[in-house]
């Protein structure tokens, strides 16, 4: 079954060199291989296909994210290599443009050359359970 195997992700990218200096450049991810057909960028365990196409239609909403340690932390190394996070209006976000959601999940979002709303994510540390489940 697919609960045994590996995901691939994929975004799109309708100007391939600038999605080289984005992912690889910027955000630091190691190319794999660059194909007629999309970039492939290795993360852990993951393969991120970004498919060559001719045109990008952004999604309204985060395509792709990471789940990590210290969103503050990655926030400003981000911006230090010219990453600029989004603001949205009626969102409380903080001078870093994070926003805490009501789980305590911690969240910024960023664009990608093409538009593409990618994302980090500190989930909410975990809470003991109470005795008697009370």
């Amino acid at each position: 079954m697919l609960t045994a195997n590996q995901i691939i992700a994929f975004v799109a990218t309708a100007n391939a060199d600038e999605a080289m200096m984005f992912y690889r450049d910027r955000l630091g991810l190691r190319l794999a291989a660059d194909t007629e057909f999309a970039l492939e960028f290795e993360i852990e365990e993951i393969l991120l296909r970004v498919q060559k196409v001719e045109a990008v239609v952004a999604a309204p909403y985060t395509v792709l994210g990471w789940k990590v340690g210290n969103i503050a932390e990655e926030v400003e190394a981000l911006g230090k290599r010219g990453i600029s996070f989004e603001r949205y209006e009626g969102m409380a976000q903080d001078e870093l443009g994070i926003w805490q959601s009501p789980s305590g999940a911690r969240v910024a979002w960023f664009r990608d050359p093409d538009g593409n709303i990618l994302s980090l994510t500190q989930l909410a540390p975990l809470t003991a359970p109470l005795a008697n489940g009370v």
